[in-house]
């Protein structure tokens, strides 16, 4: 039996195009197809695979997604999603379109959509299995397979609100999707972010001190900032926290389990501090 179009999926159909002709898309028998015959099945759990046939970068494999729901589920990082809920809610008064690029599980675009009403909101992610529980994280939130270094599935403008919270970025591809009223919040980590576990635990992923100048250069030429909030705390964690913790980060990707079984290994708390800052298009 073909799978029906997800109603959060419709709102979007103005501005989804073909990924090979550009062209629009269109429901039909389960999947997505344009005029010239391109077609892009939805998944039973409710996203569209419109990455089929291509080759994407690395996503998040089944252990980073079941760690990555169970600790988001805590709520240790709700003061990050408050606060972008708030930046968003600011640049977007009204009914409108956000994406959520890099989305993951979807936490930070449901908490978006949660508190703006009248808006709709689209995941896009390589990973099919946190596109799963994207699908399902909130009902006005829709998913589609893509890579963020590919051009977007997006007519030109067609956007008002783009996320980026902790994930690769694709200044030109934003720029073009948004309106020119829209804007871009990126979310990235600040120099102490996590870093009680990154003591401990050398085998984590560093951050780059020139992060932020780096960002400046890529985003400079298509954006201009137009404030930034510094999240910033300490959380106390579990020790199962702290392994989901690791576990749903880049790190996970060069940690062996007995990195993680040491006792020792694991502080009780760590600091959380992120920057969140949002963009208007040039």
């Amino acid at each position: 039996m073909p799978v029906l179009l997800p109603p959060a999926l419709e709102p979007f159909l103005d501005v989804l195009r073909c990924p090979v002709c550009r062209a629009r898309l269109r429901p039909g028998h389960g999947s997505l197809r344009c005029p010239a015959g391109h077609t892009f099945d939805i998944a039973r759990q409710g996203y569209v695979s419109l990455l089929t046939g291509i080759r994407a970068t690395s996503g998040d494999d089944a252990d980073m997604v079941q760690a990555r729901n169970r600790f988001l589920s805590t709520g240790r990082y709700a003061p990050v999603r408050q606060t972008l809920t708030r930046m968003t809610a600011d640049a977007l008064p009204g009914r409108g379109k956000v994406v959520d690029v890099g989305c993951g599980t979807g936490y930070y675009l449901a908490g978006v959509l949660d508190q703006l009403p009248g808006t709709r909101g689209l995941g896009l992610d390589t990973s099919v299995r946190a596109l799963r529980s994207a699908a399902r994280a909130h009902p006005r939130a829709a998913a589609a397979s893509w890579d963020v270094f590919r051009p977007f599935p997006l007519a030109d403008h067609g956007v008002d609100v783009v996320l980026d919270v902790f994930a690769p970025r694709n200044p030109a591809e934003f720029h073009r999707v948004l309106r020119p009223s829209g804007r871009l919040i990126v979310v990235r980590p600040g120099e102490r972010h996590l870093a009680e576990l990154r003591d401990r635990i050398p085998g984590m992923v560093t951050i780059d001190p020139d992060k932020e100048q780096r960002l400046r250069q890529a985003l400079d030429p298509y954006f201009q900032p137009a404030g930034t909030r510094h999240v910033a705390y300490t959380t106390s964690l579990t020790r199962q926290e702290a392994i989901d913790l690791v576990g749903m980060t880049p790190s996970a990707r060069h940690l062996t389990h007995a990195d993680l079984t040491d006792p020792g290994a694991l502080p009780a708390r760590t600091t959380v501090s992120v920057l969140a800052t949002s963009y208007r298009p040039r």
